[in-house]
């Protein structure tokens, strides 16, 4: 194997460094641990053979790359900034290493086909949806206005509902999330109201802007009940679990495993979305969640995240052998130093 990595080194064709990174990026993602030198070594390599690969090639290489935690910052950067968007799609989509800094420099310079792809991330902070807000199309803007994954800052939501003056799609995008309050709600109708034909329009029509306040404000008061029914012991956990699981409503179903587990529902949303199952599975794990609402869960994750069959059917597997005692404890743990913070 040694042999024919350095005679593929000794080459120069483009053929010839793409069957390298080929060869080095096989043997680095071997090791599930790495250390900070091969790693150190490995960013070399890779960013020597980049500008040497056509775009196709790139795009295959970061495809294969884009979700790994392991891969070096230096190259998820060089990748996601690279000027063809289809390369850069996926890293900038899935890419746990990238960091905000790093997403805003992107967001501050390159096109709208990347803008898009960050705009589509599980996560965004308000920093950087203040950018995309700024700078984006009205594809990304509807795409960031219905990620309930993306925080908004006021000033965030109220441009982005500026914005959305000029194209109703964006309001209508944004009327669907989930997490919006009352407040902010109320605040979308009266854009949708201003763009409709009839200036009556009012929570009782027929119009699609009133079925959409009607759809969200429904629901947020179904998770309330939900949550009472909780609470009284008129529900069982698990069935709550899996219907909000099976509809796909992520933030409702933080926003419960929050109330019953003593934690913020910001905290229950980032372990419930982020790429590592750990922390969910500890939650469920310690409030006895059983396996067919794990699975729900999963199930949730592997749309949102595009997680293959595979990655869930192991991840079940994992959570039967959890012990809740331990679970328990270290829930207790968490909540904790969560109110040291």
């Amino acid at each position: 194997m040694l042999h024919s990595l350095f005679k593929l080194a000794a080459e120069t064709s483009s053929d010839a460094r793409r069957k390298l990174l080929q060869a080095v990026t096989d043997l680095f993602f071997c090791d599930p641990e790495p250390t900070g030198l091969s790693k150190h070594h490995y960013g070399e390599i890779a960013l020597r053979a980049l500008p040497h690969l056509d775009s196709e090639a790139r795009q295959g290489y970061a495809d294969e790359v884009a979700a790994e935690p392991n891969l070096p910052r230096s190259v998820a950067n060089a990748l996601a900034g690279d000027p063809d968007g289809e390369v850069a799609q996926l890293v900038l989509r899935l890419s746990p290493v990238l960091t905000d800094r790093d997403l805003a420099a992107i967001a501050l310079n390159q096109s709208q086909a990347h803008l898009a792809a960050i705009a589509e991330r599980v996560r965004l902070s308000e920093n950087i949806t203040d950018i995309l807000v700024d700078r984006g199309d009205t594809v990304v803007l509807k795409t960031v206005g219905g990620n309930e994954g993306a925080a908004f800052s006021e000033e965030g939501f109220d441009r982005l509902l500026e914005r959305g003056r000029e194209e109703a799609a964006i309001p209508r995008a944004v009327a669907v999330r989930s997490d919006l309050s009352d407040a902010r709600a109320e605040r979308v109708l009266r854009v949708l109201v201003e763009l409709g034909e009839d200036d009556d329009i009012d929570l009782a029509s027929d119009s699609e802007a009133a079925a959409i306040a009607r759809l969200a404000r429904r629901q947020r008061l179904e998770v309330n009940q939900l949550i009472g029914d909780l609470k009284g012991g008129t529900r069982p956990l698990d069935d709550v679990v899996v219907m909000l699981a099976e509809e796909d409503r992520a933030y409702h179903l933080a926003q419960v495993l929050a109330r019953v587990s003593d934690i913020g529902v910001e905290q229950a949303l980032r372990a419930l979305l982020q790429r590592d199952v750990s922390g969910i599975a500890l939650a469920c794990r310690a409030l006895d969640i059983g396996i067919a609402g794990f699975a729900a869960v999963l199930a949730l994750r592997a749309r949102r995240l595009m997680f293959a069959n595979k990655d869930t059917e192991e991840d079940l597997r994992r959570y039967a052998q959890i012990d809740s005692a331990a679970a328990t404890r270290g829930m207790r743990f968490i909540r904790m130093k969560a109110r040291v913070a």
